[in-house]
């Protein structure tokens, strides 16, 4: 028999969410047509893909099949690309750019297979939803966070990493030999923030949360103007994520924040209306990837996130 990739499509699809509706979103058709496209394989097939008593789950052949399923479609793109010379096309705006947001994409982005990225850079969050929006890119990484007038209404985010953020300190900085500290104890130093602080919603709250009331912003002048200014200045600090890739000549020391440890939220961005056809490929690339790195591992009693973070955490 020959496999029709359509069908294929449509059981990878549901298999990934154990969802009809939001698998028939995800591939932008109806329940109904993703239904009979999925029974249609199961008719081919001669096998039931999944039981659906009590919900939906893989059936024993489902669970079987799926592996070999996503190679023949990862197959049939590459067909595609061999021919055409070129693969599909993703574009991709992100933000916060001095935390390096691609590092976190390109470990997610191998599920993908020969895929042509075209990053964007977006100024900030609310000019990427405004880009998502207006059609002109595909994709958004980086925090999101609410936006006032319901600006970001249409659009869906998945939270994919929580980082740790440490904090960084210059050489003469009091506590610089600290093999670890707690946010309360940065209170008499100076937040040095890189850009103006209205545009940066997570270091505006973890000021606020933890009291820190010197704080200095301006315009974004770059990584080096901030690590240099750190450098010289013995009250100034700012926080980073851990795994952000950081100058090591300027002797400047990466401490960890602990009682509580902020994180940071990574998050995924799409218009609702147009999802792209590799989304679905792209979010359990993210999630394997999450699974192995351990990207999402949150301890209340540990662990300090924003409020506006918290209900990230049981979406999707």
């Amino acid at each position: 028999m020959d496999l029709d990739l359509a069908l294929v499509r449509a059981f990878v699809a549901t298999a990934g969410t154990l969802h009809f509706g939001r698998a028939a979103e995800e591939l932008n058709t109806s329940q109904q047509a993703l239904s009979k496209r999925v029974a249609r394989l199961e008719e081919s097939l001669g096998s039931r893909l999944f039981e659906r008593q009590g919900g939906i789950r893989l059936s024993e052949a489902g669970e079987r099949f799926l592996p070999a399923a996503r190679e023949a479609l990862a197959a049939g793109e590459r067909a595609i690309a061999a021919v055409t010379g070129a693969g599909p096309v993703v574009r991709i705006d992100t933000w916060g750019h001095l935390y390096a947001p691609m590092r976190t994409v390109a470990e997610a982005v191998q599920a993908l297979g020969a895929v042509r990225w075209e990053p964007g850079p977006g100024r900030d969050w609310p000019s990427v939803a405004g880009a998502l929006l207006r059609g002109e890119t595909d994709l958004g990484f980086g925090r999101v966070h609410p936006l006032p007038d319901g600006r970001d209404a249409g659009l869906t985010q998945r939270l994919v990493r929580l980082e740790p953020v440490d904090v960084v300190v210059g050489p003469s900085h009091p506590s610089a030999g600290a093999d670890a500290l707690r946010p309360a104890d940065l209170r008499d130093s100076v937040l040095w923030c890189p850009a103006e602080l209205d545009r940066l919603d997570f270091l505006r709250r973890f000021a606020d949360e933890f009291r820190i009331a010197r704080r200095h912003d301006g315009p974004n002048l770059g990584l080096d103007h901030l690590l240099q200014h750190l450098r010289a200045d013995p009250e100034a600090f700012t926080v980073f994520p851990a795994d952000a890739p950081l100058p090591d000549h300027l002797g400047l020391r990466c401490i960890p924040l602990v009682e509580p440890t902020p994180l940071y939220a990574w998050s995924l961005a799409w218009p609702e209306s147009s999802r792209h056809p590799l989304l679905g490929t792209l979010l359990r690339g993210f999630t394997e990837a999450g699974r192995a790195r351990r990207w999402l591992e949150y301890d209340p009693r540990r662990d300090w996130l924003p409020d506006t973070d918290h209900p990230k955490l049981t979406a999707g």
